[in-house]
């Protein structure tokens, strides 16, 4: 599909318009946080704690006197960066397994296919429960274990479509004149799996942060004082009934992204999916 096509799809599906505007807003808002974040997200004031919103605050602050508002400013650019990192560990790997595992059939398949269905066989958040136990809790040990958790998806969407690709007319073609295995895969079924990837891709960024959050909420993500919106979010659990603003704005903050990245993705598969056009 042309790029032409691409942008006047996007023009025309308002899913995926909502959905891009509030990534943009986010990913804006990350870029110039430090420029208009009104207070420094790491440093506490006692004096301050727990206050409700007002035009001083305009979130709130937490228990420690920190505003909110500056905390999730800072928090939208490790927020995308896990959705970006852990989606790449999922990706490549996933891709790879994925072109070579249909491509190649039985003796690469099988076992390739049969541990993806041993991961798949694990709750997504309990695997990376045990992952990030076993690494330790930190940022970057919840982008690997995110990460890992997702490769079989990406791999078997990548497959189902070499399956497809690969009983093609232009692919018996290119076998006629001699082409090899390794340049049909690169230069000629891993191009037509990109609008799949794609799509996956961009639904699966949504889905990263969740987890992330949901890692960072048991604690097992980032550490204090890291403004992580998974972390902010259980600290405020304690604080539900006196002061719900403490974990209201940061689940807001994560229900915002997560919802972008979703339309945006829905979207995308209604543009790039000839059979949905």
């Amino acid at each position: 599909m042309e790029k032409v096509d691409v942008i006047r799809g996007l023009k025309k599906n308002k899913t995926a318009t909502v959905g891009l505007f509030l990534i943009v807003l986010l990913i804006v808002l990350a870029l110039i946080g430090p420029t208009i974040s009104p207070y420094n997200p790491l440093t506490p004031e006692p004096l301050n704690r727990l206050k409700g919103p007002s035009w001083d605050h305009l979130f709130g602050t937490d228990s420690l006197g920190r505003d909110i508002l500056s905390r999730i400013i800072y928090g939208s650019r490790i927020s995308i960066i896990i959705g970006l990192i852990a989606v790449s560990i999922s990706l490549i790997p996933g891709t790879i397994l994925g072109l070579l595992s249909g491509f190649y059939g039985k003796y690469i398949d099988e076992p390739v296919m049969r541990f993806m269905d041993i991961m798949l066989a694990f709750p997504a958040i309990l695997l990376a429960i045990f992952i990030t136990a076993i690494l330790g809790p930190s940022l970057l040990n919840t982008m690997i274990a995110v990460g890992i958790v997702y490769i079989p998806h990406y791999a078997r969407v990548v497959r189902s479509s070499v399956l497809s690709l690969k009983e093609q007319l232009f692919v018996e073609a290119v076998k006629s004149i001699g082409g090899g295995n390794l340049r049909i895969i690169a230069l000629h079924i891993f191009p037509n799996t990109i609008p799949p990837i794609i799509v996956y891709a961009t639904l699966g960024m949504g889905t990263a942060v969740l987890q992330a959050a949901a890692l960072g909420f048991l604690g097992l993500g980032a550490q204090p004082p890291t403004p992580e919106w998974g972390a902010m979010l259980s600290e405020g659990r304690q604080y539900i009934q006196n002061a719900p603003h403490v974990a209201a704005f940061p689940g807001l903050a994560i229900f915002t992204l997560v919802l972008g990245f979703n339309l945006f993705g829905d979207g995308l598969r209604d543009i790039l999916d000839p059979s949905l056009r």
